[in-house]
Protein backbone atom coordinates (compact mmCIF):
# COMPACT_ATOMS: atom_id res chain seq x y z
CA UNK A 1 0.00 0.00 0.00
CA UNK A 2 3.08 2.15 0.67
CA UNK A 3 4.45 1.93 -2.75
CA UNK A 4 0.94 2.36 -4.37
CA UNK A 5 0.59 5.59 -2.08
CA UNK A 6 3.79 7.21 -3.02
CA UNK A 7 3.34 6.25 -6.91
CA UNK A 8 -0.16 8.13 -6.69
CA UNK A 9 0.71 10.77 -4.67
CA UNK A 10 3.40 11.96 -7.83
CA UNK A 11 1.13 10.35 -10.22
CA UNK A 12 0.17 13.25 -13.60
CA UNK A 13 -3.12 11.24 -14.13
CA UNK A 14 -5.67 14.36 -13.28
CA UNK A 15 -7.88 12.04 -10.68
CA UNK A 16 -4.79 12.09 -8.50
CA UNK A 17 -4.14 15.58 -9.14
CA UNK A 18 -7.60 16.66 -8.16
CA UNK A 19 -7.35 14.20 -5.18
CA UNK A 20 -4.30 15.93 -3.81
CA UNK A 21 -5.80 19.47 -4.23
CA UNK A 22 -8.76 17.93 -1.98
CA UNK A 23 -6.61 16.36 0.41
CA UNK A 24 -4.64 19.84 0.96
CA UNK A 25 -7.65 21.23 2.49
CA UNK A 26 -7.33 19.07 5.75
CA UNK A 27 -3.09 18.68 5.59
CA UNK A 28 -3.40 20.33 9.30
CA UNK A 29 -6.12 18.58 10.37
CA UNK A 30 -8.92 16.19 9.79
CA UNK A 31 -12.36 17.19 8.56
CA UNK A 32 -14.87 18.07 11.87
CA UNK A 33 -17.62 16.20 9.83
CA UNK A 34 -15.38 13.18 9.79
CA UNK A 35 -15.34 12.77 6.20
CA UNK A 36 -14.97 13.85 3.00
CA UNK A 37 -17.88 15.45 0.69
CA UNK A 38 -17.52 14.80 -3.51
CA UNK A 39 -21.23 16.20 -4.51
CA UNK A 40 -22.58 16.23 -7.84
CA UNK A 41 -25.34 18.04 -9.14
CA UNK A 42 -28.21 17.36 -11.27
CA UNK A 43 -30.93 19.72 -12.70
CA UNK A 44 -33.95 17.12 -13.77
CA UNK A 45 -36.04 19.84 -15.89
CA UNK A 46 -35.43 16.51 -18.81
CA UNK A 47 -34.56 13.50 -19.02
CA UNK A 48 -30.72 12.98 -17.67
CA UNK A 49 -27.73 13.20 -20.69
CA UNK A 50 -24.71 12.04 -20.77
CA UNK A 51 -23.02 14.60 -19.71
CA UNK A 52 -24.65 13.97 -15.82
CA UNK A 53 -22.87 10.58 -15.87
CA UNK A 54 -19.89 12.47 -16.85
CA UNK A 55 -20.00 13.93 -14.24
CA UNK A 56 -20.95 10.97 -11.80
CA UNK A 57 -18.29 9.00 -13.35
CA UNK A 58 -15.37 11.50 -12.71
CA UNK A 59 -15.99 12.03 -9.66
CA UNK A 60 -16.29 8.41 -8.40
CA UNK A 61 -12.76 8.73 -10.06
CA UNK A 62 -11.16 11.39 -8.29
CA UNK A 63 -12.86 10.09 -4.95
CA UNK A 64 -10.86 6.61 -5.53
CA UNK A 65 -7.74 8.17 -6.07
CA UNK A 66 -8.35 10.13 -3.15
CA UNK A 67 -9.38 7.15 -1.34
CA UNK A 68 -5.83 5.54 -2.01
CA UNK A 69 -4.02 8.93 -0.93
CA UNK A 70 -5.83 9.52 2.67
CA UNK A 71 -7.49 7.42 4.88
CA UNK A 72 -9.85 9.68 5.70
CA UNK A 73 -13.69 8.69 4.40
CA UNK A 74 -15.39 10.17 1.48
CA UNK A 75 -19.38 10.20 0.72
CA UNK A 76 -20.59 10.89 -2.50
CA UNK A 77 -23.89 13.00 -3.13
CA UNK A 78 -26.06 13.00 -6.14
CA UNK A 79 -28.35 16.23 -5.49
CA UNK A 80 -31.43 16.87 -8.03
CA UNK A 81 -32.64 20.38 -7.72
CA UNK A 82 -36.45 19.19 -8.15
CA UNK A 83 -37.70 21.96 -6.36
CA UNK A 84 -36.90 23.68 -9.36
CA UNK A 85 -40.07 25.52 -11.22
CA UNK A 86 -40.35 23.91 -14.85
CA UNK A 87 -39.68 26.68 -17.13
CA UNK A 88 -40.42 25.59 -20.36
CA UNK A 89 -41.63 22.02 -21.40
CA UNK A 90 -38.61 19.70 -22.70
CA UNK A 91 -38.87 18.95 -26.40
CA UNK A 92 -38.34 15.39 -26.11
CA UNK A 93 -41.05 13.89 -23.68
CA UNK A 94 -44.95 13.08 -24.55
CA UNK A 95 -48.32 15.06 -23.66
CA UNK A 96 -46.35 18.28 -24.14
CA UNK A 97 -49.51 20.05 -24.31
CA UNK A 98 -50.52 18.54 -20.30
CA UNK A 99 -47.63 19.70 -19.20
CA UNK A 100 -48.09 23.67 -20.46
CA UNK A 101 -50.56 23.90 -17.80
CA UNK A 102 -48.05 22.97 -15.26
CA UNK A 103 -45.11 25.55 -16.22
CA UNK A 104 -43.42 27.12 -13.54
CA UNK A 105 -44.51 24.80 -10.69
CA UNK A 106 -42.00 22.95 -9.05
CA UNK A 107 -40.38 19.52 -10.60
CA UNK A 108 -42.03 17.23 -8.45
CA UNK A 109 -45.23 19.02 -8.48
CA UNK A 110 -45.69 18.53 -12.38
CA UNK A 111 -47.93 15.22 -13.48
CA UNK A 112 -45.73 12.57 -15.24
CA UNK A 113 -45.54 12.60 -18.88
CA UNK A 114 -45.20 9.34 -19.41
CA UNK A 115 -47.75 8.39 -16.48
CA UNK A 116 -45.08 6.29 -14.74
CA UNK A 117 -44.34 8.09 -11.77
CA UNK A 118 -45.14 10.53 -8.96
CA UNK A 119 -44.29 13.32 -10.71
CA UNK A 120 -41.71 14.47 -13.74
CA UNK A 121 -39.20 15.18 -11.19
CA UNK A 122 -39.50 11.57 -9.60
CA UNK A 123 -39.28 10.34 -13.19
CA UNK A 124 -36.40 11.97 -14.20
CA UNK A 125 -34.42 11.33 -10.52
CA UNK A 126 -35.65 7.50 -11.66
CA UNK A 127 -33.95 8.02 -14.56
CA UNK A 128 -30.64 9.14 -13.59
CA UNK A 129 -30.59 6.64 -10.55
CA UNK A 130 -31.13 3.84 -13.18
CA UNK A 131 -28.28 5.20 -15.26
CA UNK A 132 -25.96 5.76 -12.42
CA UNK A 133 -26.89 1.76 -10.75
CA UNK A 134 -26.22 0.27 -14.37
CA UNK A 135 -22.55 1.78 -13.71
CA UNK A 136 -22.41 0.34 -10.41
CA UNK A 137 -21.76 3.51 -8.69
CA UNK A 138 -21.80 4.19 -4.48
CA UNK A 139 -23.71 7.71 -4.06
CA UNK A 140 -26.18 8.64 -1.79
CA UNK A 141 -29.29 10.67 -3.54
CA UNK A 142 -30.55 13.74 -2.59
CA UNK A 143 -34.06 15.21 -3.89
CA UNK A 144 -34.24 19.36 -2.96
CA UNK A 145 -37.83 18.66 -2.36
CA UNK A 146 -37.56 16.59 0.35
CA UNK A 147 -34.03 18.52 1.47
CA UNK A 148 -36.15 21.33 1.77
CA UNK A 149 -39.23 20.39 2.98
CA UNK A 150 -37.80 18.37 5.59
CA UNK A 151 -36.11 21.25 7.33
CA UNK A 152 -32.64 19.98 6.80
CA UNK A 153 -31.92 23.11 4.35
CA UNK A 154 -33.73 25.17 7.66
CA UNK A 155 -30.68 26.67 9.34
CA UNK A 156 -28.78 27.69 6.13
CA UNK A 157 -31.78 29.67 4.97
CA UNK A 158 -32.46 31.25 8.13
CA UNK A 159 -28.95 32.11 8.11
CA UNK A 160 -29.26 33.60 4.34
CA UNK A 161 -32.52 35.21 6.03
CA UNK A 162 -30.02 37.03 8.47
CA UNK A 163 -27.09 37.94 5.62
CA UNK A 164 -29.39 38.54 2.91
CA UNK A 165 -28.07 42.10 2.27
CA UNK A 166 -23.98 40.44 1.85
CA UNK A 167 -25.35 37.80 -0.54
CA UNK A 168 -27.73 40.25 -2.58
CA UNK A 169 -24.23 42.41 -2.94
CA UNK A 170 -22.92 39.04 -4.31
CA UNK A 171 -25.40 38.46 -6.59
CA UNK A 172 -26.43 42.15 -7.93
CA UNK A 173 -23.24 42.80 -9.15
CA UNK A 174 -23.57 39.93 -11.34
CA UNK A 175 -27.40 41.15 -13.10
CA UNK A 176 -28.11 43.73 -15.78
CA UNK A 177 -29.16 46.65 -14.12
CA UNK A 178 -33.64 46.21 -15.06
CA UNK A 179 -32.91 42.43 -13.90
CA UNK A 180 -31.59 43.98 -10.30
CA UNK A 181 -34.94 46.18 -9.47
CA UNK A 182 -37.25 43.17 -9.46
CA UNK A 183 -34.07 40.26 -7.79
CA UNK A 184 -34.60 38.44 -5.03
CA UNK A 185 -32.29 35.20 -3.88
CA UNK A 186 -35.46 33.99 -2.19
CA UNK A 187 -38.51 32.49 -4.67
CA UNK A 188 -41.62 31.93 -2.89
CA UNK A 189 -43.45 28.99 -3.65
CA UNK A 190 -47.07 30.28 -4.16
CA UNK A 191 -49.69 28.54 -1.48
CA UNK A 192 -52.53 28.26 -4.25
CA UNK A 193 -51.08 27.88 -7.07
CA UNK A 194 -47.99 26.14 -6.17
CA UNK A 195 -45.89 28.08 -8.68
CA UNK A 196 -42.44 29.05 -8.27
CA UNK A 197 -42.29 33.09 -8.23
CA UNK A 198 -40.47 35.57 -9.54
CA UNK A 199 -40.95 38.68 -7.42
CA UNK A 200 -39.46 41.54 -5.29
CA UNK A 201 -39.68 40.83 -1.84
CA UNK A 202 -40.90 43.64 -0.17
CA UNK A 203 -39.61 42.87 3.47
CA UNK A 204 -37.38 39.94 4.54
CA UNK A 205 -37.41 39.52 8.23
CA UNK A 206 -34.70 37.95 9.83
CA UNK A 207 -35.49 37.74 13.44
CA UNK A 208 -39.24 35.50 12.34
CA UNK A 209 -37.35 34.21 8.93
CA UNK A 210 -39.56 35.13 6.48
CA UNK A 211 -40.45 36.98 3.72
CA UNK A 212 -43.43 39.31 2.33
CA UNK A 213 -43.87 40.09 -1.55
CA UNK A 214 -46.87 40.53 -3.14
CA UNK A 215 -48.07 37.86 -6.10
CA UNK A 216 -48.87 38.67 -9.74
CA UNK A 217 -52.37 39.58 -9.04
CA UNK A 218 -50.91 42.37 -6.18
CA UNK A 219 -51.98 40.39 -3.30
CA UNK A 220 -49.35 40.28 -0.41
CA UNK A 221 -48.13 37.10 0.92
CA UNK A 222 -46.12 36.36 4.13
CA UNK A 223 -44.39 32.95 4.26
CA UNK A 224 -41.68 30.89 5.95
CA UNK A 225 -38.12 30.87 4.63
CA UNK A 226 -38.52 27.47 6.10
CA UNK A 227 -40.11 23.89 5.69
CA UNK A 228 -40.10 23.93 1.68
CA UNK A 229 -42.44 27.27 1.55
CA UNK A 230 -39.45 29.11 -0.26
CA UNK A 231 -36.60 27.87 -2.85
CA UNK A 232 -33.61 29.79 -3.53
CA UNK A 233 -32.38 31.05 -6.78
CA UNK A 234 -30.70 28.48 -8.77
CA UNK A 235 -27.08 30.54 -8.42
CA UNK A 236 -27.56 31.40 -4.54
CA UNK A 237 -28.98 27.85 -4.00
CA UNK A 238 -25.32 26.12 -5.47
CA UNK A 239 -23.48 27.99 -3.14
CA UNK A 240 -25.68 27.17 0.00
CA UNK A 241 -26.17 23.72 -0.80
CA UNK A 242 -22.44 23.55 -0.13
CA UNK A 243 -22.22 25.60 2.86
CA UNK A 244 -25.80 23.66 4.11
CA UNK A 245 -23.73 20.27 3.11
CA UNK A 246 -20.04 20.95 3.91
CA UNK A 247 -19.15 20.27 0.29
CA UNK A 248 -15.47 19.58 -0.27
CA UNK A 249 -15.51 18.98 -4.23
CA UNK A 250 -17.45 19.54 -7.22
CA UNK A 251 -17.15 19.35 -10.73
CA UNK A 252 -19.54 21.16 -13.41
CA UNK A 253 -19.48 22.18 -17.11
CA UNK A 254 -17.58 25.03 -18.60
CA UNK A 255 -20.88 27.07 -19.01
CA UNK A 256 -20.67 27.11 -15.04
CA UNK A 257 -17.40 29.11 -14.60
CA UNK A 258 -18.29 32.29 -14.88
CA UNK A 259 -20.29 31.59 -11.68
CA UNK A 260 -17.69 30.10 -9.52
CA UNK A 261 -17.07 33.63 -7.67
CA UNK A 262 -20.42 34.16 -7.38
CA UNK A 263 -20.90 30.54 -5.80
CA UNK A 264 -18.21 30.93 -3.79
CA UNK A 265 -19.15 34.15 -2.54
CA UNK A 266 -22.26 32.83 -1.37
CA UNK A 267 -21.32 29.72 0.41
CA UNK A 268 -18.06 31.76 2.81
CA UNK A 269 -21.19 34.43 3.41
CA UNK A 270 -23.29 31.81 4.89
CA UNK A 271 -20.29 31.03 7.24
CA UNK A 272 -18.72 27.67 5.50
CA UNK A 273 -15.17 27.32 3.31
CA UNK A 274 -15.86 27.11 -0.45
CA UNK A 275 -15.06 23.71 -1.52
CA UNK A 276 -12.64 22.67 -4.77
CA UNK A 277 -13.68 22.63 -7.93
CA UNK A 278 -12.82 21.21 -11.55
CA UNK A 279 -14.70 22.43 -14.56
CA UNK A 280 -14.61 20.35 -17.70
CA UNK A 281 -15.70 21.01 -21.44
CA UNK A 282 -18.47 20.61 -22.33
CA UNK A 283 -20.01 17.43 -24.68
CA UNK A 284 -21.20 18.10 -28.38
CA UNK A 285 -23.68 16.44 -30.58
CA UNK A 286 -22.87 16.24 -34.41
CA UNK A 287 -23.03 19.83 -35.42
CA UNK A 288 -21.51 20.80 -32.63
CA UNK A 289 -23.89 21.99 -30.21
CA UNK A 290 -23.67 21.51 -27.11
CA UNK A 291 -26.13 18.67 -25.58
CA UNK A 292 -29.26 19.30 -23.73
CA UNK A 293 -31.40 17.88 -21.86
CA UNK A 294 -34.72 19.54 -22.84
CA UNK A 295 -33.92 19.01 -26.12
CA UNK A 296 -32.45 15.63 -26.55
CA UNK A 297 -29.58 15.99 -28.95
CA UNK A 298 -26.74 14.07 -28.71
CA UNK A 299 -26.00 10.06 -27.69
CA UNK A 300 -27.89 9.41 -24.67
CA UNK A 301 -26.66 6.39 -21.67
CA UNK A 302 -28.79 4.21 -23.01
CA UNK A 303 -28.46 4.59 -26.62
CA UNK A 304 -24.50 3.90 -26.04
CA UNK A 305 -25.14 0.72 -24.30
CA UNK A 306 -27.14 -0.54 -27.09
CA UNK A 307 -24.36 -0.41 -29.16
CA UNK A 308 -20.90 -0.97 -26.75
CA UNK A 309 -20.27 -1.69 -22.90
CA UNK A 310 -20.55 0.01 -20.06
CA UNK A 311 -16.37 0.51 -19.76
CA UNK A 312 -15.96 2.07 -23.16
CA UNK A 313 -18.22 5.19 -22.23
CA UNK A 314 -16.24 5.14 -18.70
CA UNK A 315 -13.07 5.35 -21.39
CA UNK A 316 -14.50 8.19 -23.58
CA UNK A 317 -15.46 10.17 -20.28
CA UNK A 318 -11.67 9.35 -18.81
CA UNK A 319 -10.03 11.08 -21.90
CA UNK A 320 -9.00 14.67 -21.99
CA UNK A 321 -11.80 16.15 -19.60
CA UNK A 322 -10.50 19.65 -20.53
CA UNK A 323 -11.35 18.89 -23.93
CA UNK A 324 -14.79 19.32 -25.76
CA UNK A 325 -15.70 16.48 -26.61
CA UNK A 326 -18.12 15.33 -29.95
CA UNK A 327 -20.49 12.53 -29.08
CA UNK A 328 -22.16 11.11 -31.46
CA UNK A 329 -22.16 7.29 -32.53
CA UNK A 330 -19.48 7.21 -34.83
CA UNK A 331 -16.65 7.64 -31.76
CA UNK A 332 -18.61 4.46 -29.94
CA UNK A 333 -15.86 1.59 -31.90
CA UNK A 334 -12.84 3.99 -31.21
CA UNK A 335 -13.37 3.89 -28.23
CA UNK A 336 -14.16 0.70 -27.79
CA UNK A 337 -10.75 -0.77 -29.41
CA UNK A 338 -8.61 1.58 -27.19
CA UNK A 339 -10.06 0.33 -23.92
CA UNK A 340 -9.49 -3.18 -24.92
CA UNK A 341 -5.73 -1.86 -25.99
CA UNK A 342 -5.50 -0.22 -22.90
CA UNK A 343 -6.22 -3.18 -20.91
CA UNK A 344 -4.03 -5.47 -22.81
CA UNK A 345 -1.13 -2.85 -21.71
CA UNK A 346 -1.61 -3.31 -18.11
CA UNK A 347 0.12 -6.29 -17.04
CA UNK A 348 3.44 -5.19 -18.42
CA UNK A 349 3.72 -1.69 -17.52
CA UNK A 350 5.06 -0.23 -14.21
CA UNK A 351 3.01 1.06 -11.08
CA UNK A 352 3.34 4.84 -12.56
CA UNK A 353 2.56 3.59 -15.94
CA UNK A 354 -0.29 1.82 -14.18
CA UNK A 355 -1.82 4.94 -12.31
CA UNK A 356 -1.77 6.77 -15.53
CA UNK A 357 -3.56 4.35 -17.97
CA UNK A 358 -7.50 5.21 -18.09
CA UNK A 359 -8.56 1.22 -16.94
CA UNK A 360 -7.24 1.65 -13.34
CA UNK A 361 -9.73 4.60 -12.70
CA UNK A 362 -12.42 2.80 -14.75
CA UNK A 363 -11.96 0.00 -12.38
CA UNK A 364 -10.76 1.22 -9.18
CA UNK A 365 -7.52 -0.29 -9.30
CA UNK A 366 -9.24 -4.10 -9.91
CA UNK A 367 -8.31 -4.49 -13.54
CA UNK A 368 -9.43 -7.23 -15.53
CA UNK A 369 -7.77 -9.16 -18.21
CA UNK A 370 -9.24 -8.39 -21.90
CA UNK A 371 -10.76 -11.62 -23.47
CA UNK A 372 -11.29 -9.78 -27.19
CA UNK A 373 -9.38 -11.45 -29.37
CA UNK A 374 -10.73 -9.67 -32.20
CA UNK A 375 -10.90 -6.01 -32.06
CA UNK A 376 -14.61 -4.00 -32.17
CA UNK A 377 -13.80 -2.69 -35.40
CA UNK A 378 -13.01 -5.88 -37.36
CA UNK A 379 -15.98 -7.20 -35.86
CA UNK A 380 -17.81 -4.48 -37.47
CA UNK A 381 -15.92 -4.89 -41.15
CA UNK A 382 -16.90 -8.87 -40.59
CA UNK A 383 -20.62 -8.13 -39.97
CA UNK A 384 -20.14 -6.19 -43.15
CA UNK A 385 -18.92 -8.51 -45.63
CA UNK A 386 -20.78 -11.65 -44.67
CA UNK A 387 -24.09 -10.04 -43.91
CA UNK A 388 -24.74 -10.80 -40.86
CA UNK A 389 -27.83 -10.59 -38.77
CA UNK A 390 -26.68 -12.05 -35.72
CA UNK A 391 -23.96 -12.87 -33.30
CA UNK A 392 -23.45 -16.46 -34.05
CA UNK A 393 -22.67 -15.80 -38.10
CA UNK A 394 -19.57 -13.77 -36.90
CA UNK A 395 -18.62 -16.82 -34.20
CA UNK A 396 -18.72 -18.72 -37.13
CA UNK A 397 -15.65 -17.14 -38.32
CA UNK A 398 -14.27 -16.19 -34.96
CA UNK A 399 -13.71 -20.01 -33.78
CA UNK A 400 -12.08 -20.52 -37.20
CA UNK A 401 -9.65 -17.68 -36.54
CA UNK A 402 -9.00 -18.06 -32.62
CA UNK A 403 -9.91 -22.11 -31.47
CA UNK A 404 -10.15 -21.54 -28.11
CA UNK A 405 -12.55 -18.74 -27.82
CA UNK A 406 -16.13 -19.71 -26.55
CA UNK A 407 -18.78 -17.25 -25.62
CA UNK A 408 -18.31 -18.65 -21.65
CA UNK A 409 -14.37 -17.80 -21.87
CA UNK A 410 -14.58 -14.92 -24.01
CA UNK A 411 -18.29 -13.09 -22.67
CA UNK A 412 -16.30 -9.66 -23.79
CA UNK A 413 -15.90 -10.86 -27.06
CA UNK A 414 -19.49 -12.34 -27.46
CA UNK A 415 -21.17 -9.12 -26.24
CA UNK A 416 -18.75 -7.39 -28.01
CA UNK A 417 -19.98 -9.18 -31.45
CA UNK A 418 -23.86 -8.65 -30.62
CA UNK A 419 -22.92 -4.87 -30.74
CA UNK A 420 -21.15 -5.19 -33.81
CA UNK A 421 -24.40 -7.16 -35.63
CA UNK A 422 -26.43 -3.97 -33.72
CA UNK A 423 -24.23 -1.20 -34.68
CA UNK A 424 -23.70 -2.52 -38.19
CA UNK A 425 -26.88 -2.52 -39.20
CA UNK A 426 -27.97 0.79 -37.41
CA UNK A 427 -24.75 2.92 -39.38
CA UNK A 428 -22.71 0.57 -41.42
CA UNK A 429 -25.50 -0.84 -43.60
CA UNK A 430 -26.71 2.62 -44.56
CA UNK A 431 -23.73 4.29 -45.93
CA UNK A 432 -22.11 1.78 -47.51
CA UNK A 433 -21.07 2.64 -51.12
CA UNK A 434 -18.93 0.40 -53.06
CA UNK A 435 -16.73 1.77 -56.35
CA UNK A 436 -15.51 0.24 -59.13
CA UNK A 437 -11.46 0.20 -59.22
CA UNK A 438 -9.07 2.09 -61.62
CA UNK A 439 -7.52 0.24 -63.94
CA UNK A 440 -4.50 0.04 -61.56
CA UNK A 441 -6.50 -0.80 -58.53
CA UNK A 442 -8.05 -3.81 -60.66
CA UNK A 443 -4.55 -4.96 -61.79
CA UNK A 444 -3.57 -4.77 -57.88
CA UNK A 445 -6.66 -6.48 -57.02
CA UNK A 446 -6.16 -9.10 -59.42
CA UNK A 447 -2.20 -9.73 -57.81
CA UNK A 448 -3.77 -10.33 -54.28
CA UNK A 449 -6.28 -12.48 -55.55
CA UNK A 450 -4.25 -15.02 -57.48
CA UNK A 451 -1.33 -14.48 -54.20
CA UNK A 452 -4.01 -15.49 -51.91
CA UNK A 453 -5.18 -18.30 -54.13
CA UNK A 454 -2.03 -19.61 -54.30
CA UNK A 455 -1.28 -19.43 -50.41
CA UNK A 456 -0.87 -22.60 -48.48
CA UNK A 457 0.22 -21.19 -45.37
CA UNK A 458 -0.91 -20.55 -42.08
CA UNK A 459 -3.88 -17.87 -41.94
CA UNK A 460 -1.39 -15.43 -39.88
CA UNK A 461 -2.26 -12.04 -39.72
CA UNK A 462 1.41 -11.37 -40.73
CA UNK A 463 2.23 -13.08 -42.87
CA UNK A 464 -1.09 -11.96 -44.59
CA UNK A 465 -0.47 -8.29 -44.41
CA UNK A 466 2.85 -9.27 -46.03
CA UNK A 467 1.22 -10.40 -49.11
CA UNK A 468 -0.95 -7.10 -49.16
CA UNK A 469 1.96 -5.16 -48.53
CA UNK A 470 4.33 -6.39 -50.99
CA UNK A 471 1.15 -6.30 -54.12
CA UNK A 472 0.51 -2.55 -53.12
CA UNK A 473 4.42 -1.42 -52.45
CA UNK A 474 5.78 -1.38 -56.21
CA UNK A 475 2.44 0.28 -57.21
CA UNK A 476 1.05 3.04 -55.27
CA UNK A 477 2.70 5.96 -53.73
CA UNK A 478 1.73 6.73 -51.36
CA UNK A 479 0.84 3.20 -49.94
CA UNK A 480 -2.29 4.13 -47.82
CA UNK A 481 -3.88 4.81 -51.55
CA UNK A 482 -3.73 1.07 -51.74
CA UNK A 483 -5.11 0.35 -48.27
CA UNK A 484 -8.12 2.93 -49.28
CA UNK A 485 -8.90 1.16 -52.68
CA UNK A 486 -9.43 -1.98 -50.85
CA UNK A 487 -11.55 -0.95 -48.01
CA UNK A 488 -13.65 1.18 -51.13
CA UNK A 489 -14.17 -1.56 -53.21
CA UNK A 490 -14.21 -4.45 -51.35
CA UNK A 491 -16.11 -3.11 -48.13
CA UNK A 492 -17.72 -0.09 -49.43
CA UNK A 493 -15.83 1.79 -46.60
CA UNK A 494 -13.31 4.89 -46.54
CA UNK A 495 -10.91 3.43 -44.06
CA UNK A 496 -11.25 -0.52 -42.68
CA UNK A 497 -9.09 -2.39 -40.73
CA UNK A 498 -5.52 -3.37 -40.68
CA UNK A 499 -6.31 -5.95 -43.83
CA UNK A 500 -3.76 -8.71 -43.34
CA UNK A 501 -5.90 -9.40 -40.03
CA UNK A 502 -9.08 -9.65 -42.23
CA UNK A 503 -7.92 -11.89 -44.45
CA UNK A 504 -7.21 -14.05 -41.26
CA UNK A 505 -10.57 -13.57 -40.00
CA UNK A 506 -12.56 -13.66 -43.03
CA UNK A 507 -10.54 -16.48 -44.35
CA UNK A 508 -8.23 -16.90 -47.31
CA UNK A 509 -10.23 -18.54 -49.85
CA UNK A 510 -13.43 -16.61 -48.96
CA UNK A 511 -11.51 -12.98 -49.45
CA UNK A 512 -10.42 -14.62 -53.17
CA UNK A 513 -14.10 -14.97 -53.31
CA UNK A 514 -14.92 -11.24 -51.97
CA UNK A 515 -11.96 -9.83 -54.69
CA UNK A 516 -13.35 -11.69 -57.52
CA UNK A 517 -16.97 -10.13 -56.72
CA UNK A 518 -15.41 -6.82 -56.83
CA UNK A 519 -13.62 -7.09 -59.82
CA UNK A 520 -16.76 -8.81 -61.87
CA UNK A 521 -18.78 -5.16 -60.12
CA UNK A 522 -21.10 -7.29 -58.51
CA UNK A 523 -20.18 -5.40 -55.07
CA UNK A 524 -20.92 -2.00 -56.60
Amino acid sequence: MSDLRDAAMNSKAWPFEEARRVLKRYEKAPPEKGYVLFETGYGPSGLPHIGTFGEVLRTTMIRRAFEVISDIPTRLICFSDDLDGMRKVPGNVPNREMLLEHLHKPLTSVPDPFGTHESFGHHNNAMLRRFLDTFGFEYEFYSATDFYRSGQFDEVLLRAAERYDDIMKIMLKSLREERQQTYSIFLPIHPETGRVLYVPMKEVNAKDGTITFDDETGREWKLPVTGGHVKLQWKPDFGARWAALGVDFEMYGKDHSTNTPIYDGICRALGAPAPEHFTYELFLDEGGQKISKSSGNGVSIDQWLTYAATESLSYFMFQKPKTAKRMHFDVIPKAVDEYHQQLRAYADQTLDQQLANPVWHIHGGAVPESRMVVPFSMLLNLASVSAARDKETLWGFIRRYAPDATAQTHPDLDAAAGYAVKYYEDFVAPAKTYRAPTDLEREALMDLRNHLAAYDGPAEDEALQSIVYSVGRDRFDPLRDWFKALYEVLLGASQGPRFGGFIALYGVAETVTLIDKGLAGELS
